[in-house]
This record gives C-alpha cells, structure tokens and sequence, in this order.
C-alpha cells in the first residue's frame, strides 16, 4: 500500500475522533449528565477538527492525484488535524489555533492553484470558503469571541458546499444571467459577514436573507430537482440535497426573524438549522462518492443509509421546535437523536465499507488461486 493509499486513511482518525468528542462535549452543552471532556471545544472541534480536516484531506487527495507535485497538499489535513488532537489533549491555544490555521492557510493555497489551473466559478467560490476559514481561524487565534469566528467558519462551510454542487452539477451549463445572480448571492452574505464583524446586529438580517436566496437558488438549479425521481444511490443523494436546502431556508428565515443571537436557544436553533440540517444532510449525501475517492476503497448503497438521514432530520425538526418554544427536555432530546443518527450513519458507513472490502479481497485471493 502506497504512502497516499495510507495517508488518506490515517487522517481520518483524528477527524473522526474530533466529531466524537464535539458530539460528547454538544450533549454536555444541552445538559446531559456525562463524564466532562473538553466542553467548551464543541464547535471548533466539530467544525475544524473534523469538517476542515476532511475538507482539505478531499482537496489535498484530488490535488495530489492530477498534479505531478502535489503531494504538499497534505500539510493543509496533517496541520488541521495536529491542531484538533492538541485541542483535545489540551496543549496552549496558540498551539492548537496556530495549527489548525496553518490547515486553513494550506486549504486557501491548494484551491489557489486550483484557480490558477482551472479559473471556474466552481473553484473560486470554493476558494471564497477557504478564505472564510482562514479568516475565522485568525480571528480565533486572536481572540475573538466564538459567536463573532462561527460566523466565519459557517460561511466556509456554505460557500464550500456551493461550490462543490456548482462543479457536480456544471453539466447543466447554467447560463451567464444564472451565474451573475449566484455570484450577487455570494457577494450579498460575504458582505453581511463583514458587517457582523464590524458591528454583531448590522449583517444579521443581509445574512439571513443571502442564505434564504441561496437555499432557493440550490432548489432551482441544482440537479437535485431532476435525480430525486430516479432510483438507488443518485435518489439518496437528491433526497439528502433537498432535505439540506429546506434547513438553508429554514437558517436563512430564522436569522431574519430572531436577529442577532449570541447565546441561549434561539442562537442553538440559528447555529444547527446550517451546521446539522444543511452541512450533515451534505455529509451524508456525499460520503458513498467521497469516501471511495479519498481512501480507495469500494462502498456500494445500501438502504439503510436512510435510517440515520431521517433520523437526523426527524431529531433537528423535534430540537429546532424546542428551541423556539423554550422546552428545554425535548431539545435535549432533540440533540441525543442527532448524536444517534450521526452515530448510526458511521456504523451504517463502517459496515457498508468492510463488507464490500471483504468481498473484494475474498473474490481477490479466488482469482489468484485459480
């Protein structure tokens, strides 16, 4: 097994443990009784730790797969995920921040060249959210207040997604009016983003309303619309993307609605509605095509990948109307079924992978035997 055969795999332990602990330290945050464990790193580490990893791990194997030299595109995962094992071991911040920003700064200069070989709407949004990232993780690192960096960090995520479905689905060739009103989309929530920073209540509502376009745009134009009527894997992930633009909306209303929230239930309600509903619902969408790509192995669909995908929603839509309504049990409910359903899509994932992978060396060693 070669060392970019290995290495893929290898960085995916730390980004999954990173998801672990971030859901550990969410339930503690909802109030369930359990064993502390680095609490107060829930959102960096699941959004760093874990999603930035396997953001840049994706990009830096894409990379290094077309390009002769590109194997310094692994710095970016390797320094992302040193960063979230010393967030969980506890090093000094300017340790763990320093590395993961060392990551972010990796991930802006791989999609750099990507612009540079390939200056497609696609790559530069993708380089926008890269962007967001780095800026978030400075922020961080110099210590602002995580409601001010989360901002940044859900930006990275949005326009990355967006970015990856404008390249999934440039087969459509949309047209130029088309791309004009994404790219005002883009540049209206970049602009809230600034705003939020300058002053926390000015771009509240120009980022509600970007997301609430954005997750109409994604309805109308992504392939989604088309795939979802056909069968096995493709309708899995039309359904997945759907689902994931109905929570965009749901976002995008309830940052014009409530306004500005920097803690309590309604900021839980503002946060998930993007970081669960839409951000998870792409995870699990994408992870039978990625997953494959990135560690080289065979996954084929299975079924069951819809259990943990209606579960995750079913939990947010119980956790979301808790929110809303200040019934603190059935959020906390809420929040242990959408622990569950992220549990149960790993185990779903993990089985799926060794069964297929079994076959294949079992159908493998027939072939050398005869």
């Amino acid at each position: 097994m070669s060392l970019k055969t290995r290495l893929p795999r290898v960085l995916v332990v730390p980004a999954l443990l990173s998801m672990l602990i971030a859901a550990w330290a969410g339930l503690l945050r909802l109030g369930w009784s359990l064993p502390p464990f680095q609490a107060a790193e829930h959102g960096p580490l699941m959004i760093s730790g874990f999603l930035g990893t396997l953001i840049a791990l994706e990009r830096a194997v894409a990379l290094s797969a077309s390009f002769k030299y590109g194997s310094w595109a692994y710095a970016a995962p390797i320094f992302s995920a040193l960063g979230s094992l010393a967030l969980v071991l506890g090093a000094p911040h300017v340790i763990s921040i320093g590395f993961i920003t060392l990551g972010s700064v990796g991930l802006f200069t791989i999609f750099l060249v990507i612009v540079r070989r390939q200056p497609a709407l696609f790559s530069m949004i993708m380089l926008l959210g890269a962007l967001c990232w780095l800026i978030g993780n400075i922020f961080w690192l110099t210590g602002q207040p995580i409601y001010r960096v989360v901002e940044w960090w859900i930006a990275f995520l949005v326009l990355t997604i967006a970015g990856e479905r404008l390249e999934l689905t440039r087969i459509l060739r949309h047209t130029a009016a088309v791309q004009k009103i994404f790219m005002g989309i883009v540049c209206a929530y970049l602009l809230g983003l600034i705003l939020i920073t300058l002053q926390i209540d000015a771009g509240t509502p120009l980022i509600g309303v970007s997301l609430f376009v954005l997750g109409i745009w994604l309805f109308r134009y992504d392939i989604a619309r088309r795939t979802v009527k056909q069968s096995g894997l493709t309708r899995y992930i039309a359904v997945c993307l759907l689902l994931g633009y109905g929570w965009l909306l749901v976002g995008g209303i309830l940052r014009i609605v409530l306004s500005t929230q920097i803690a309590g239930a309604y900021y839980d309600a503002e946060l998930h509605s993007i970081l669960l509903g839409f951000v998870f619902s792409m995870i699990f969408g994408h992870a039978p095509i990625i997953l494959p790509a990135v560690l080289k192995v065979s996954m084929p669909f299975r079924r069951g990948f819809y259990i943990p995908l209606l579960l995750l929603h079913a939990a947010l839509v119980l956790r979301i109307s808790a929110d809303l309504t200040s019934l603190f049990v059935l959020r906390q409910w809420g929040g242990m079924f959408n622990v569950i359903a992220i549990l149960v899509f790993l185990v779903v994932t993990i089985s799926v992978l060794y069964q297929a992978n079994r076959a294949k060396r079992g159908d493998h060693r027939q072939q050398v035997s005869v």
